[in-house]
């Protein structure tokens, strides 16, 4: 039998540490297929962004399962879960917290608001106004939260999955590119196929309620602590030298191309390895292929994209114009 033309000769990563990546793999999305139908791509990419320790953007128009499988995904990983319906007078004490005075203590008290869990759902983000949406910030890239003067840690094992509706404007204040840099992967989340429509219909009338995961037997499949070794794994996974500078070839060329007004900068890059990797190791891989790289290319630079007047003038999406670049950059072999 002849190895696959990317496997090096000696494999760096631990065959058993890959395993236990794949067996996670395999386990978590038996677990959230007890209450999500279909939608095989988006759940195996919020895993890869959850042990690449990153966070996910789902953006989807409403009713296709985005929340859903945010809870059903944390239920199956037994991680804390806690959710923040983004509105426009929604207040960043709302997210972070705030100190309240104790009548019986005479002194101020810290209560901790809703991101000091381990799975943050922020959904419709974009409803909120920017000040708000900024208190995610400090979290999303140190995992800690300065809050009345404090610097405060979160879970190590902390995560944002943020949804928003693509079809719906009114009401609503786009993030900022900034923030949007901030999100790993940004995954569109679309309409199940038919057959799949026909199983959620009949899974319904067999009395299946979304808000009872515990009743459609959603179980934990592994440990939070399973997930942050597997994070820990990442770094045995081997990356050749050619693949590493497919990455940034894939990462620079947007910064060139004319369609492009603002391209993707190096923490695309680092994304789209780190990516890579958790992408690999989940599917039972000690090693990172070209192909684990295009897989991933869109969802993880497609937001970091501004197009050019003429681009937009063509009715071109980011994704039609990354899918473009990807096709210029020659695929190592």
């Amino acid at each position: 039998m002849t190895s696959p033309p990317f496997a090096p000769a000696q494999t760096a990563a631990s065959p058993t540490a890959v395993a236990a990546a794949n067996a996670i793999r395999e386990g978590v999305l038996t677990e959230v297929r007890k209450a999500v139908v279909g939608q095989d791509e988006p759940l195996e990419l919020m895993l890869v962004g959850l042990v690449a320790g990153g966070h996910v953007l789902l953006e989807g128009v409403p009713g296709v399962a985005k929340t859903l499988m945010a809870k059903a995904l944390a239920r199956s990983i037994s991680a804390d879960f806690k959710r923040i319906q983004f509105t426009p007078d929604l207040m960043p004490a709302d997210i972070l917290g705030t100190s309240i005075f104790d009548l019986k203590s005479q002194a101020f008290t810290l209560v901790r608001g809703p991101i000091f869990t381990d799975l943050l759902l922020a959904d419709e983000i974009n409803r909120a106004p920017a000040k708000t949406q900024s208190a995610l910030l400090e979290a999303m890239q140190e995992r800690g939260v300065s809050l009345e003067g404090r610097h405060l840690a979160l879970s190590p094992l902390f995560s944002v999955f943020a949804t928003q509706n693509p079809v719906e404007s009114e009401g609503t204040y786009p993030l900022p590119e900034a923030q949007l840099d901030r999100f790993l992967l940004k995954i569109d989340v679309g309409y199940p196929a038919p057959e799949e429509e026909d199983a959620i219909l009949a899974s319904v009338h067999r009395g299946f309620d979304a808000g009872d995961l515990e009743r459609a037997g959603v179980g934990a499949a592994v440990t939070k602590e399973g997930i942050l070794e597997a994070r820990q794994a990442l770094n045995t996974v081997t990356v050749e030298p050619t693949v590493i500078s497919y990455v940034r070839q894939l990462v620079a060329a947007t910064r060139t191309s004319s369609r492009i007004r603002l391209g993707a900068g190096p923490r695309a890059g680092v994304h789209l390895l780190l990516a890579s990797k958790a992408l690999a190791a989940l599917r039972g891989r000690g090693f990172v292929t070209p192909e684990d790289v295009r897989f991933l290319a869109e969802p993880v630079l497609k937001h970091r994209l501004l197009l050019s007047p003429d681009a937009e003038l063509d009715g071109a999406t980011p994704a039609d114009v990354l899918r473009e670049v990807v096709r210029s950059v020659e695929v190592p072999r």
